[in-house]
């Protein structure tokens, strides 16, 4: 049990490790800056480590109550002998990787159903149950009739676009009753994604045209750290509920739904190669839509192994070799997403400002050298929901 007197002492000891240990070695850490990162990665485990034993001590049934009052016979005679505790549980490590995991799956059906998949296949049905197609008892006339059976024990097209207002805050109307849109999560995704890009820009620069390539006092890891943070924090509370169940039942619905599309009686009958074909015919030919269908499928796809990054624990890791090794298995992920993004008007490239305030909906883009004069802000269409076309 730690006192308030070895407390502050354990962290001027340490202060006076750091001092030392860097005055000894400052010409070899100019020239090898990672043994900087080695030094003080070992001194902070070092002092981890004494704050977990003591934190792992018996407290006294008071909590140190009475010794700090100064009474009973363990009363403390000055005030550095009082009990002083270490603190609590961080705040950032208690989340369940599963909800999260559970978050990215719905994204990534989001953007499917977006794109119209569940449409299309509603408008199949309605035009094999008209006799208006040359269907009859095919593989896909089959499931077809099947996915119209099942459709009773289904969560309905409302639960879904329930779901995906009060997850993502997309689409309109107030999502089911009692929960609240989350309209953070669009400007806080969009804010992580642009950080990890702008990290790996910035490293691949360093690398470029730096001495020292591999010095890595260029990029901060911290910023990054924050909006992902950020990001994770606005998904633990609206992950709970049905979510989990409903992210299960929809995944086989669209399995289901392009095993379907992908019979051969219906790419026959639309002249298509494959399902994503029968997709866009019956998009133009019954709804007379503009596709979309190649980038919000790749920002489903990329938005979902984001998100199943931020599940595990990588964002906590204070190590920058480590760090820059975990993270790297999503940077292309993240440069794919927000390049869709940009194609869809949905998000843009940030200009110098890189901290995203409160009080903002989205990064600060980047003004277009000879299109947009100086101090004009860039026009951008607002992120689109689902609406009524779902």
């Amino acid at each position: 049990m730690a006192t308030e007197q070895d407390y502050q002492g354990l962290y001027d000891r340490i202060a006076a490790l750091r001092d030392t240990v860097t005055n000894r070695l400052s010409s070899e850490l100019i020239s090898n800056p990672q043994l900087g990162d080695s030094l003080t990665q070992q001194i902070d485990a070092l002092l981890q480590s004494v704050v977990d034993a003591d934190a792992k001590a018996p407290a006294p049934p008071d909590g140190g109550l009475a010794q700090l009052a100064g009474i009973g016979p363990d009363a403390a005679h000055n005030f550095g002998q009082t009990r002083m505790t270490q603190g609590v549980e961080p705040y950032d490590e208690t989340i369940t990787s599963e909800r999260i995991i559970a978050v990215g799956d719905m994204y990534y059906l989001y953007q499917h159903e977006t794109i119209g998949v569940f449409r299309v296949v509603r408008k199949l049905q309605e035009l094999f149950r008209a006799g208006a197609v040359r269907l009859s008892a095919g593989p896909g006339a089959y499931a077809l009739y099947q996915f119209d059976r099942r459709e009773v024990l289904r969560y309905t097209q409302r639960d879904r676009i329930g779901a995906y207002r009060r997850i993502f805050g997309y689409g309109s109307g107030s999502g089911p009753t009692g929960s609240r849109p989350n309209i953070d999560f669009h400007k806080l995704f969009t804010h992580f994604v642009h950080q990890v890009t702008l990290f790996w820009r910035d490293k691949r620069i360093s690398d470029v045209i730096r001495e020292r390539a591999f010095d890595p006092s260029f990029g901060s890891i911290a910023i990054v750290r924050r909006s992902g943070l950020d990001l994770r924090n606005n998904l633990k509370w609206l992950s709970f509920g049905h979510l989990n169940v409903l992210r299960v039942e929809v995944m086989q619905l669209l399995e289901e739904a392009f095993r379907i599309l992908n019979s051969d009686d219906v790419k026959r009958l639309f002249g298509a190669d494959n399902a994503w074909d029968v997709v866009e015919e019956v998009l133009i030919r019954y709804f007379n839509e503009r596709l979309v269908t190649s980038p919000r499928q790749r920002m489903g796809v990329t938005g979902r192994e984001v998100l199943r990054w931020l599940a595990q624990d990588h964002i906590l890791k204070t190590s920058r070799p480590e760090f820059e090794a975990l993270l790297l298995e999503i940077a292309e992920y993240a440069e794919e997403w927000l390049t869709s993004a940009q194609a869809m008007g949905l998000a843009a490239r940030t200009g110098e400002a890189r901290v995203l305030p409160w009080d903002r909906t989205s990064p600060a883009p980047l003004r277009v050298v000879g299109r947009t004069p100086p101090g004009v802000p860039v026009q951008r269409a607002p992120a689109r929901g689902l609406g009524n076309r779902v």
